[in-house]
């Protein structure tokens, strides 16, 4: 039975609303029940942001998520504001490129991924935030990089459907720097 709340949070320009959304599309395409809700900070670009998404097969009534199941960490203000948040036993996926120095929970699961370097490798620093998404669906097995990709072609038009196949080679970063 899927049932997945999931908090993404970091600065605006992440991608951390495409994340969401992109989970988001990918759950209505399986005819899943979803909801993705956006906050943004005062500013977009550099300010605050962040994102629920909830996907269940049974009815989701409200975009409130308490305690997510996973969360996914962008920047170090969202580790402190999200990371109590997160239930006992739930997965942490970190931004470790932004977020040092910091401790996390113990009675997490927690995904340290040097997204910003792995980017470099790849070539473009904005696929970062889907290097981040393949890593939390390797962890949770919610869809494969096929149902993403096919929600981008979809999406993805004019000058942003290039963009496509290094999106790919992201989401398969993302899963490799989970499995080891």
């Amino acid at each position: 039975m899927i049932n997945e709340k999931v908090i993404i949070a970091g600065f605006g320009g992440q991608g951390v609303m495409l994340m969401g959304q992109l989970l988001s599309f990918c759950a209505t395409a399986k005819d899943i029940n979803t909801l993705w809700f956006p906050s943004y900070g005062p500013e977009t670009r550099g300010g605050t942001a962040n994102c629920s998404v909830t996907i269940s097969e049974e009815y989701v009534n409200s975009p409130v998520i308490s305690t997510p199941d996973s969360t996914i960490i962008m920047n170090k203000p969202s580790l402190q504001k999200f990371m109590p948040k997160l239930k006992k036993g739930g997965n942490l996926f970190v931004n470790t490129n932004l977020v040092k120095g910091l401790e996390y929970r113990d009675d997490v699961k927690v995904y340290e991924v040097p997204i910003n370097d792995l980017a470099r490798k790849i070539g473009n620093l904005k696929v970062s935030n889907m290097i981040m998404l393949g890593a939390y669906l390797e962890v949770t097995g919610l869809f494969t990089d096929e149902e993403v990709i096919s929600i981008m072609r979809k999406k993805f038009t004019g000058s942003k459907a290039k963009l496509i196949d290094i999106n790919k080679i992201a989401l398969e970063t993302g899963r490799q720097a989970v499995k080891k």
